[in-house]
């Protein structure tokens, strides 16, 4: 009777031991979860940033190409002092709209999301007009 005793209480053990480690996993698990959590949350903020900033860049040479195909048709009289006037008001406006749109136009984060803070180097940057 007493050995069956100890076999019990070794069965016992050995599931409480069992329980902890299923614990400890679960822990682990929980703790993986979280992490891929972030990655995944991550990934997607820079796929959309990637997004953003082709979409911006095809923008951009279309815009230089266009303007490229406009200045070599026109004679170089004072519509061309016009277009540099205007070339800059455009850069400045694009700028501007990077900014209201999430990211940095600054020299010290050009490019990376803002995450809904106002950053002073983009203010004083776009205040220097």
């Amino acid at each position: 009777m007493g050995c069956h005793f100890v076999d019990k209480k070794e069965f016992f053990d050995s599931v409480s031991h069992m329980e902890e480690q299923i614990g400890q996993l679960y822990k682990q698990l929980g703790e993986l979860k979280t992490h891929l959590a972030e990655l995944i949350e991550e990934n997607h903020s820079l796929q959309l940033e990637n997004e953003h900033l082709r979409r911006r860049l095809d923008q951009s040479e279309n815009s230089s190409s266009k303007r490229a195909r406009k200045n070599k048709a026109e004679s170089k009289g004072l519509e061309g002092q016009d277009d540099k006037a205007m070339d800059v008001g455009e850069g400045y406006d694009n700028l501007a709209r990077l900014y209201q749109e999430g990211f940095h136009i600054c020299n010290v984060h050009f490019g990376s999301p803002r995450k809904d803070e106002d950053c002073l180097f983009c203010l004083s940057f776009l205040n220097k007009k």
